[in-house]
């Protein structure tokens, strides 16, 4: 269950003796130039949370490891928002379930280096395998989820829904990490659920009025993707927008929240509302402000997470100044957009940007690199990880429609319940889920 948020009164007196000494910023670009050792950072954490339907939940995991025992494998999971609605059975498997199924997902015995290329894959892998699981539970519930991964200065962020993940660099830049599934806000979003089958419109009321947001019919689900929801759809895809980012060893800020607080509050008055205090209070902080904006209309969820140099103790504020054309870092990208695998710089000691995708194409999502086991012969699903005969795998590629130069013998294999699940979300068949006795 939600913490209560406890009414927070902090002095201006307070405030000041929280914030520390500033550092140059000729200090921090200086290091960067001289290519100095950089090390790990700390990472550290605050949440708060107000209830309204008790349908938000989150998961914070600063401990995992990549090889179990050995503590230089160590990464970090932060800031899974469920914002659960129809009920939270969905939001409470999601939670015990989607770390497990994105893990498993990874190959085993890899490079730090290779395990971060791989891991926007198996995001993709684990958030549909958890759906495909909950769906054979006969429930209709759904959630959104935001899934963010922290290793070192590396920043992966999956995420469907609306539930969003803000970046707050050391430049003063406020950067979106996600990408909101509303059908009210993304036009791509409404193209393709009404290309795959499912209807979009406004409530209608008496007398012909429409009011209200638009949402997707049978079920009147204002968002395009999300885990769960089976009474609504299959064009409601599980299938997630991910980006990754390396910060500079500057380090940064990540605000993690739930639509009671976007609803309410823009990225920059959420990441300037909090700016130069600690974790714990800036996030008790910005609930405080959603609520003062807006009122307690929905469950308000927020996690705020310091990614932190080892020589400074909490991240310095932000100089007060105009910004200029170059204070967006960078801007949301279409959906449709092929896998970013050149590497940007934002800025001079900011934010590198090595990966962005958020197609709801499941073939476009995966890689075609799954041989079959030179030993067993067997194929491996590229979704659900079990092992198939080559007759019982069916590749991404087959089917009736075939994009230039696909090839139905490559891989990525998929099961043939995996492979039902892929045509559902594409409008070419329907899918009843199983359920598990």
């Amino acid at each position: 269950m939600l913490d209560l948020l406890r009414p927070l009164h902090v002095s201006t007196d307070n405030i000041s003796r929280m914030r520390p000494p500033l550092v140059p910023l000729a200090t921090l670009i200086g290091r960067e130039l001289r290519n100095e050792k950089i090390e790990k950072p700390f990472v550290k954490y605050g949440q708060a949370a107000l209830a309204k339907k008790g349908e938000d939940y989150f998961l914070i995991k600063p401990d995992c490891q990549r090889v179990p025992g050995d503590l230089s494998t160590s990464f970090s999971v932060f800031a899974q928002i469920f914002d659960g609605h129809n009920g939270v059975s969905a939001a409470i498997f999601v939670k015990e379930k989607l770390l497990d199924n994105v893990l498993s997902a990874i190959p085993q015995d890899i490079t730090r280096e290779e395990w971060l290329q791989a891991l926007p894959q198996a995001l993709v892998a684990g958030f549909v395998k958890t759906d495909i699981e909950f769906q054979q539970k006969g429930e209709t519930s759904g959630t959104t989820v935001t899934f963010v991964v922290i290793d070192e200065w590396t920043v992966t962020v999956a995420s469907v829904g609306d539930s969003r993940c803000i970046l707050d660099s050391q430049g003063g830049v406020v950067s979106l990490l996600t990408v909101d599934h509303r059908l009210e806000e993304n036009v791509e979003e409404r193209e393709r659920v009404t290309a795959s089958g499912g209807e979009v419109g406004r409530l209608n009321v008496f007398g012909g009025n429409e009011v209200g947001p638009l949402r997707c019919w049978p079920g009147g689900l204002c968002l395009s993707r999300s885990i769960g929801d089976t009474d609504v759809g299959e064009f409601i895809v599980p299938i997630p927008h991910v980006k990754q980012v390396k910060l500079s060893n500057a380090g940064g800020r990540l605000v993690i929240a739930s639509d009671g607080i976007w609803d309410a509050l823009s990225s920059d008055m959420a990441a300037k509302s909090c700016r130069g205090l600690p974790a714990e209070i800036a996030a008790k902080l910005v609930v405080k402000v959603a609520l003062r904006s807006r009122g307690l209309k929905d469950d308000t969820t927020c996690l705020v997470v310091d990614i932190i140099p080892s020589d400074i103790p909490v991240l310095p504020p932000i100089p007060r100044k105009k910004h200029n054309m170059f204070s967006s870092l960078f801007g949301k990208k279409a959906l449709s957009s092929v896998s970013k695998s050149t590497k940007k710089l934002s800025a001079v000691g900011a934010v590198e940007e090595l990966f962005e995708e958020g197609s709801a194409i499941l073939a476009e999502r995966l890689s075609k690199y799954f041989p079959a086991n030179a030993n067993s012969g067997l194929c491996r699903c590229a979704v659900c990880q079990v092992d198939q005969t080559p007759g019982d795998s069916l590749s991404v590629n087959s089917g009736s429609f075939f994009t230039p130069g696909s090839k139905p013998w490559e891989g990525p294999f998929l099961c043939s319940n995996c492979q039902k699940k892929k045509d559902a979300m594409e409008g070419k068949r329907s899918s009843r889920p199983t359920v598990m006795t």
